[in-house]
């Protein structure tokens, strides 16, 4: 398949992901933080939209990889690695502190930094210098969580 078309399913993607994200109010950090505020005002609208997503996902990734190949790729790209380790257990935890103070994770932040929310800027700026902290001082020695694996035409699990 050619990039044109592959980026412009990619964009597509974006755009309705982003759409989503904006309907369901997830780029308001005031509704991640009514979300984890379980002893006061909470509000689980958060739980469902997550419950929805963490549903759809299940189903849909089953009868896709009933196919046996993508619809626009050649081979599935699929995570090595599915062990919990140290590196896993603190990015989670840095990931989930970041979230719960900042009121974003990467998603809507990308889609309310576009918006020209300034705080979501100075998030969307923070991630990015943390992703190339990490990047420069990961060893290059070690494979990554998320190498891939090619599954489908022509290779083996």
């Amino acid at each position: 398949m050619n990039k044109q078309r592959e980026l412009g399913f990619a964009f597509v993607a974006g755009v309705v992901f982003a759409a989503g994200l904006g309907l369901s109010g997830m780029t308001l950090p005031t509704k991640v933080i009514a979300f984890l505020d379980v002893t006061g005002d909470w509000d689980p609208s958060l739980a469902f939209v997550m419950g929805g997503a963490i549903a759809v996902h299940l189903v849909v990734t089953r009868l896709i990889q009933k196919r046996g190949r993508p619809l626009l790729a050649e081979i599935f790209h699929l995570p090595k690695r599915s062990e919990i380790d140290g590196k896993l257990v603190a990015g989670a935890a840095i990931f989930g502190v970041g979230w719960g103070l900042g009121g974003y994770c990467p998603g809507p932040a990308l889609v309310s930094a576009a918006a020209g929310r300034t705080e979501a800027i100075v998030f969307v700026v923070a991630m990015t210098i943390g992703m190339l902290v990490q990047h420069a001082t990961a060893s290059p020695s070690k494979p990554t969580r998320f190498e891939d694996e090619a599954i489908g035409k022509g290779s083996t699990p």
